[in-house]
């Protein structure tokens, strides 16, 4: 470097080629423009640490990108003032006999040929995570699924709303790499581990309505990219029975179950069926000064005032059945386990109910007496079974057509008939819905404000198995199945289908929602 070009970059510039060597393996994938731009620049590596010099070394989002972009935690950072990391700069990108630029760095590509990535700490990428969650919240949306296609060269957002995947907008393709790094940030995850899923938690402060938590969970896809799908889990206040759309005989039998000292309430149902809110529901009208509450949940998705809530952690062996057993040397009144996945933290919630503990907890199955059934082909004692059980509640998820427009119609006898056979017509006929032409049925139209879908937000199906005199007796005998659904209906239960073809009647959904969650 000449002297007058010394003179020119000032104290950084001599400090630069006098002790610092052109470090190209670290330039080799960094643009000139770019640190310029955000005013750091790698100055050597000795011992396995880079050293850095950098403006802010206690900027952490800076310093989680550089450690993304050098692809090491192993980072030594020196702090500078604007003008010495600059000179470095440009003595470390100029040829010292000609002074002409030499190397010409690029970020780092993974796909596209000609088009680089967008710098992580990049103000256009924050904005665009930020008014993505916003807007998610605002639509009612439960997911964020963020989606790069390598082939399309493209990055498209979709929403979850009222349990459909609905298409939010489609980004460049070069942003792909810095929205991921942008929400592990904000999750707390590791932005350089590219090839493992990832999970982290995100606290996110909306527009006007407060704070709201998001799941996350990063998954390495074909073509070198991840995909990240975020769950909205608050949802502002919790639910409560009455606002569940249960048929008032299904609340009044669950109110009156409720208000027992003791015993074993099972909520079952595939994923995404809503089990986790009617638990809080009903952990809600439980919860009282008087009354200690643990629960275990994997995750803690809807959080309570009053409720003692756990995160169980499988990793490091601190799973259900170990929770329960805390749970039980911690003087509680009420449980609420997460789910009865395995043999021992069934045997201890039934054993936790028959000693004077109100236990709740969900299950993945398909209706109230398959549950029954499932348990003890684990290998549980029917006869502590039969003893602690007080009721199966079964769910799943429909869509509610939209009140602005759904459309009225007189269905045709054949419609008519096929409703009554699908759910038993015996028990249809008991309903006194007559075939006349005042019947109407309602289908989805579109409008605005449903997105065109036809439908908006969501209501619950059930059937609710109570666990009778003859119900236990059932169960200590290991009878089938198909005995427990005849005996249950013959007490009054109501099937999923049934409970759904009562709501289509009532114009609150449409048989074909209803049919494609019952029939799967």
């Amino acid at each position: 470097m000449s002297e007058e070009r010394q003179r020119k970059g000032g104290k950084g510039a001599r400090r630069s080629s006098g002790a610092y060597p052109v470090p190209d393996r670290l330039l080799r994938n960094l643009k000139y423009e770019y640190l310029h731009r955000e005013l750091w620049v790698p100055l050597g590596e000795a011992g396995g640490r880079i050293t850095v010099l950098l403006s802010d070394p206690s900027d952490i989002l800076k310093r989680d990108m550089i450690e993304n972009l050098l692809g090491t935690k192993a980072v030594d950072y020196r702090q500078a003032p604007p003008e010495e990391i600059l000179a470095c700069i440009d003595h470390f990108y100029r040829d010292e006999g000609e002074g002409a630029a030499v190397r010409t760095g690029t970020m780092p590509r993974r796909g596209a040929a000609d088009e680089p990535l967008a710098p992580e700490s990049d103000g256009t990428i924050i904005r665009i995570v930020d008014r993505m969650i916003q807007d998610a919240f605002t639509r009612r949306a439960s997911d964020i699924h963020i989606e790069p296609d390598t082939d399309g060269q493209s990055v498209l957002v979709r929403f979850r709303i009222d349990g459909e995947c609905i298409t939010y907008q489609s980004l460049p393709y070069r942003y792909r790499a810095a929205v991921v790094s942008r929400i592990k940030i904000m999750a707390n995850l590791d932005i350089t581990e590219k090839r493992l899923p990832q999970d982290g938690k995100i606290g996110f402060a909306t527009t006007g309505t407060g704070t709201i938590e998001l799941r996350v969970a990063t998954i390495p896809t074909h073509g070198g990219v991840e995909d990240v799908v975020l769950r909205i889990l608050t949802r502002g206040a919790i639910m409560t029975l009455d606002e569940l759309n249960m048929s008032r005989e299904d609340r009044e039998r669950l109110l009156k179950i409720l208000k027992k000292p003791y015993g074993l309430i099972l909520i079952v149902g595939p994923t995404g069926s809503g089990k986790t809110t009617t638990a809080h529901a009903a952990l809600h009208l439980l919860n009282r000064p008087n009354v200690k509450i643990w629960t275990a949940e994997d995750p803690v998705e809807i959080t309570q005032k009053g409720l003692r809530q756990v995160q169980v952690h499988h990793k490091i062996g601190f799973d259900f059945s170990n929770a329960m057993r805390a749970f039980l040397r911690a003087d509680p009144d009420i449980i609420m386990v997460g789910e009865m996945r395995d043999y021992e933290t069934a045997k201890m919630g039934i054993e936790a109910s028959t000693t004077g503990h109100l236990v709740m907890s969900t299950l993945h199955t398909n209706n109230a007496p398959e549950t029954i059934v499932r348990l003890l082909d684990m290998g549980i004692d029917p006869i502590a079974f039969a003893d602690s059980l007080l009721c199966v509640l079964a769910q799943r998820l429909v869509r509610r057509l939209c009140a602005c427009c759904r459309e009225p119609y007189h269905p045709s006898r054949e419609e008519f008939d096929e409703i009554a056979r699908s759910c038993d017509e015996r028990w249809f006929a008991r309903l006194g819905v007559a075939y006349d032409e005042g019947f109407r049925l309602y289908r989805a139209r579109g409008c605005p404000e449903c997105n065109e879908t036809g439908y908006r937000g969501m209501m619950g199906i059930y059937e609710l198995l109570d666990a009778t005199d003859e119900i236990k007796h059932l169960i200590v005998s290991r009878k089938s199945m198909l005995a427990l659904r005849k005996a249950s209906m013959a007490q009054g239960m109501k099937t999923l289908l049934q409970d759904g073809i009562v709501k289509v009647i009532a114009g609150e959904t449409d048989l074909s929602e209803v049919l494609s969650v019952c029939m799967r």
